[in-house]
């Protein structure tokens, strides 16, 4: 929270804004002067001085525009302080008065209701993004006379009210069928099983085999976003700037593909002031690594902290912050600089050395964090050709849904975990313990493919997902099993 205090005195007229501003907070003097000015409200001759409470945390971006001009108007006595009380005031000012929308304003509503602000006047291009804070009265204006006759009672803003409950009702009407998937049964399978228990998934194969489309509708077999999702969603686009032109709410899971040449700051967050990255953009959403192995391994290891713990901390010197990034990561890359290498046609012209080296651009403790890697062969004729279309992305949905539901209530009274995918130890004990036959099993697994501690782990994770999905209490053996034919980068290397 920063309050704006205001202070006349008497001198030569000057205007000074103190409190640690940055760049844009600065010319706001200029912004917010001609503003009152072409209201009619012109600056008093006095010495002016505007302090940003508290004073040892830098201000940035033109929300401050507004406050300032009503603490200037308040404090020159065209305001009755008393009006002002429970009111929180964000805005950008134009020159001629006239209010445009900012980043952020969501997250600054729920702080504002948290600090037992009754009331909030936002631009109108904002007011539909605060309306979606419950316990908040939301006034959005399109000029500063306007909020002036507000406050004055001469006029009244008409409040925003939105019903929540409609606004995530179409969350999964649109968006690529996973209907449109001709053959490739093994990897539809695995996005089930990716969904279902929030597994990491990596598809490889060569060019033209389908990594990209089956990538891409994976979030539309996702449970749809429940109204705290969204909200968290929401405040990561909101800060980003990216709901200024959107609706009030990111109602669908969100699917991130950035290209391979990112930048790390872009990834993960960065810049100034600090904005979030591709991983957090995609919050309780998808992100899509295409062509994995062209992405720069410094870009690719800086996701081990998210794919962990599901948040990013980023330290710089102008401060320090924290973005979540609960994500689903989607990797796809070809098995050869060529991207034939194992293609039946023959048209591989790689050596195993150059096979080896490629696949060694992705580290391994990245491929340690990602639970299933699978082979995704060409399409043959008869599947391409054939009528009968596969499942809908519906129907998988509904399969996923009530997987998910079964670990909901698995993990009620554990903190920060919701899905199979987030266990950690402790829960691996409680739920996944593997009986005898399954032990023998995964011992064998171990002793053929060298699989480490952490890929072991997440045998059993999927295990548990693949026991989700068919109604059953206890991990079997043969769920460890089809666990295992998804660890293909394993056997290879096995």
């Amino acid at each position: 929270m920063v309050n704006v205090e205001v202070n006349l005195a008497s001198g030569l007229p000057s205007f000074m804004v103190v409190g640690l501003p940055q760049g844009a907070v600065r010319e706001g003097r200029e912004r917010v002067a001609a503003a009152l000015r072409n209201t009619g409200y012109p600056l008093p001759p006095r010495r002016i001085t505007v302090n940003l409470a508290p004073g040892d945390v830098r201000k940035e971006g033109t929300a401050f525009d507004l406050p300032i001009a009503i603490g200037l108007l308040a404090a020159s006595g065209r305001l009755d302080l008393a009006r002002l009380a429970g009111h929180a005031f964000v805005g950008e000012l134009g020159l001629d008065g006239s209010l445009r929308p900012v980043r952020g304003v969501l997250p600054m509503a729920l702080a504002f209701r948290d600090q037992g602000v009754t009331s909030v006047i936002v631009p109108a291009g904002n007011a539909q993004e605060a309306g979606v804070v419950d316990g908040l009265v939301v006034f959005g204006a399109s000029t500063l006379r306007a909020v002036v006759d507000h406050l004055t009672g001469s006029s009244r803003l008409s409040q925003m009210t939105l019903d929540v409950a409609q606004l995530l009702a179409p969350a999964c009407a649109d968006g690529p069928d996973l209907a449109d998937v001709r053959g490739q049964a093994v990897a539809r399978r695995v996005l089930e099983v990716a969904a279902a228990g929030s597994h990491n998934a990596m598809f490889v194969g060569p060019p033209g085999s389908g990594k990209t489309m089956l990538a891409r509708r994976l979030s539309g077999i996702l449970p749809p976003l429940t109204l705290e999702e969204a909200l968290e969603v929401t405040q990561v686009h909101s800060v980003a700037g990216r709901l200024l032109d959107g609706g009030p709410l990111v109602i669908r899971r969100p699917f991130r593909a950035p290209h391979h040449t990112v930048t790390d700051a872009g990834l993960i967050g960065g810049g100034s002031p600090i904005r979030p990255g591709e991983v957090s953009l995609a919050h309780h959403g998808v992100l899509f690594l295409d062509e994995l192995a062209e992405f720069r391994r410094n870009v690719l290891d800086v996701l081990r902290q998210p794919l962990e713990e599901g948040l990013v901390q980023l330290s710089r010197a102008r401060g320090a912050v924290r973005f979540p990034a609960r994500i689903l990561l989607v990797t796809a890359m070809n098995p050869c600089p060529c991207g034939y290498w194992g293609d039946p046609s023959g048209r591989c012209v790689c050596d195993p050395g150059q096979v080896r080296r490629y696949l060694g651009r992705v580290s391994g403790p990245l491929i340690d964090r990602i639970d299933l890697h699978v082979q995704v062969p060409p399409v043959p004729f008869d599947s391409l050709s054939r009528v009968n279309q596969g499942e809908s992305s519906a129907t998988i949905r509904g399969r996923v849904t009530a997987a998910r539901r079964i670990q909901e209530a698995r993990f009620q009274e554990v903190a920060g975990v919701f899905a199979n995918g987030q266990m950690g130890a402790r829960e691996l004990r409680r739920w996944c313990s593997p009986s005898r036959d399954v032990s023998a099993l995964l011992k064998q697994a171990v002793d053929r493919l060298g699989l480490s501690a952490r890929s072991y782990h997440r045998v059993l994770k999927v295990g548990r997902t693949l026991a989700d999905l068919a109604g059953e209490k206890d991990v079997r053996a043969e769920h460890v099993a089809e666990a295992l034919q998804y660890r293909y980068l394993d056997r290879l290397v096995g």
